[in-house]
């Protein structure tokens, strides 16, 4: 009998202990659901700033801005290093950011854009169209704004080695067909030997 009290003496304070660990975990779980709840209320409160329409307008406003002080380069040799393309405009007026487009490789395609401090610059820089970088002649005009959502609509061209397919579902004919249900005479452009018609 005594052996047994012992044992529930010391399975007490073995309770009391698991007991304080227990309050200490939801204790420390309370506070990371708290700032869980912080940090979502903070992105929160930036997604609904990033859509809120006056300063998207502003935003806008301020890429135009930013791109009436700036021009495209086209044709820009592969090796060629922002100095470089800044050291050849530097002629036009100060310039503040030169951004030479890459792939998703890190290789550069071939263009690039130069920003100016002063929208008088680009004036300048126009002047610099076919002028020679590395032995290419650059193509520099100014830069237009992007605006969300205008993308130029390009319809689709009809390859003319392929059969001519209608996107309308088959009508049958209301006359008799001598060719059979469904079938059509097909006539061939004798163009060139493809394999597949």
């Amino acid at each position: 009998m005594e052996h047994d009290d012992i044992d529930m003496i010391g399975s007490d304070t073995n309770d009391a202990v698991e007991l304080d660990d227990m309050k200490k975990r939801l204790k420390d779980m309370e506070d990371e659901a708290a700032a869980l709840r912080e940090m979502q209320a903070k992105v929160e409160k930036e997604m609904s700033s990033v859509q809120d329409p006056a300063s998207a307008a502003a935003s806008q406003a301020n890429r135009e801005e930013v791109d009436s002080r700036s021009v495209f380069v086209g044709n820009v040799d592969y090796s060629c290093t922002p100095e470089e393309v800044q050291q050849h405009f530097q002629s036009c007026g100060t310039v503040n950011r030169i951004t030479i487009r890459t792939d998703k490789f890190g290789q550069p395609k071939g263009y690039a854009y130069v920003e100016f401090v002063e929208p008088e610059a680009v004036q300048e820089a126009l002047l610099l169209n076919e002028s020679e970088l590395h032995g290419r002649q650059l193509k520099v005009t100014a830069k237009r704004t992007n605006i969300p959502g205008m993308k130029q609509y390009r319809p689709r061209r009809s390859n003319p080695f392929m059969g001519a397919r209608s996107r309308s579902p088959y009508v049958a004919p209301y006359f008799f067909s001598p060719y059979g249900y469904g079938k059509v005479p097909r006539f061939r452009m004798p163009t060139r030997y493809g394999p597949y018609y």
